[in-house]
């Protein structure tokens, strides 16, 4: 027991503020009148404790990205390497996004979030992005500057993307803008380590809000979808990550996946932040044997690319909205719908929330008539659904370094490593 406590110390303490804000807010609760105007913010006073916590984190770790990835293709022995490792991991994202969103629709034909028509309030809606206007904006930006901003993630990885080639052709790891970059990273990494340490306060602020704020929902008029999202998600972790482990590490390989994963699935349920996940990812994936250059690249890009908890989430929520609406979500609507949870979803996990905006491209695809009703709802149920996709995403990063190790480093690379300590 006393090893127990000695290693796992941390994970308890973050475990305890999330269970402490949890009965915070339940105590504490947001209390309205009979207009819906509030009286009192109950626990939503709380609510700094995880912003600082989360403030502090995108302001080093939006760096970090930058350095790691251009760090990591810039020392790596090649432009070959570099470029198969991209492609196996992006492919890998998506696949597992979709056999999650699959899984999902499932899920939803054999258990309906809702049983008939839902009565939802009114809501405004700013205007929307196109097709083309969104793909701009998810990939780049008009200024440098505006690049090293956690509103813009993607940017910034297709960024370091180039820059690391930069590096590689002007003579690689050779080269003093290579070290310097890998100095910088190794650095950064220190300082994650130090706010890390203030998490489980940041958490306890963080879901005492959460709570007080849906409190009522949580037993009410969503408590049905909740339900079935949050027991598909605990089962996807538990049954396709030790699938998706042993295909990529073999032997043994679930064993020491499921040894380590808790520890990023706490800090990512606690933060939904998949961004703020990276340290501790990166952390595990170090302890596990995962080459540096693989979880360099593997665990930034999985940050805003990684789909699995975001894709199931916006099935859910389209089957929630057909359901109140009395539409049929039927095979063809469905596949539409798993191919724009898959590509919505890319840019949102880094997001606490998602900023709203796969909610409204979702929205905006199927329920164009119904959009001022059907954004307020997609919105809350985004919410309140947050922390567990947040964990499938954000955990799922380090899972699928094992699938890409597989594939740059050799089917044994995990038993190698074994051996070798």
């Amino acid at each position: 027991m006393k090893r127990f406590l000695k290693n796992n110390w941390f994970l308890l303490c973050m475990l305890l503020g999330i269970a402490a804000g949890c009965v915070t807010g339940a105590l504490w609760q947001v209390v309205r009148d009979e207009s819906g105007e509030v009286v009192s913010g109950g626990a939503t006073a709380l609510e700094f404790l995880g912003t600082l916590f989360i403030n502090l984190m995108f302001c080093v770790v939006v760096p970090m990205v930058f350095f790691s990835i251009a760090s990591a293709i810039a020392n790596m022995g090649g432009a070959r390497r570099a470029g198969k490792l991209l492609g196996t991991t992006v492919l890998t994202f998506l696949i597992t996004a979709a056999i999650a969103g699959v899984l999902m629709y499932a899920v939803c034909l054999i258990f309906p979030p809702v049983g008939g028509q839902y009565t939802a309030a009114e809501g405004e809606v700013g205007d929307t992005l196109g097709v083309t206007g969104m793909i701009v904006n998810f990939f780049t930006k008009p200024d440098f500057t505006e690049l090293f901003s956690r509103r813009a993630i993607l940017p910034l990885i297709v960024a370091a993307v180039l820059f690391g080639f930069g590096v590689q052709l002007a003579g690689g790891a050779k080269t003093r803008t290579a070290q310097l970059l890998e100095d910088v990273t190794n650095c950064v990494m220190k300082t994650v380590r130090i706010i890390t340490y203030y998490a489980p306060i940041g958490f306890f602020g963080f879901f005492a809000s959460l709570v007080a704020t849906y409190g009522p929902q949580l037993i009410g008029d969503y408590s049905r979808t909740l339900l079935i999202y949050y027991i598909v998600s605990f089962a996807y972790v538990l049954i396709f990550f030790p699938v998706y482990a042993h295909f990529g590490g073999g032997k043994g390989a679930a064993r020491v996946m499921l040894r380590k994963l808790l520890r990023p699935a706490a800090m990512a349920f606690g933060s939904c932040s998949s961004v703020a996940t990276i340290p501790t990812n990166a952390e595990v994936s170090e302890e596990t044997g995962i080459s540096k250059d693989v979880s360099d690249i593997v665990l930034p890009l999985g940050a805003t690319m990684h789909m699995d908890g975001s894709a199931m989430s916006a099935i859910i929520k389209v089957a929630f909205l057909f359901g109140i609406f009395g539409q049929d979500f039927n095979t063809g609507k469905a596949i539409l719908a798993i191919i724009v949870a898959v590509f919505s979803s890319v840019a949102m996990s880094g997001i606490p929330g998602g900023g709203g905006t796969g909610e409204l491209v979702i929205c905006t695809i199927f329920f164009p008539d119904q959009l001022a009703m059907a954004y307020p709802v997609a919105i809350a149920l985004g919410n309140l659904v947050d922390p567990p996709a947040t964990m499938v995403n954000a955990a799922g990063d380090y899972v699928v370094s094992f699938i890409v190790s597989r594939f740059v480093d050799g089917k044994d690379w995990l038993q190698k490593r074994l051996h070798s300590n």
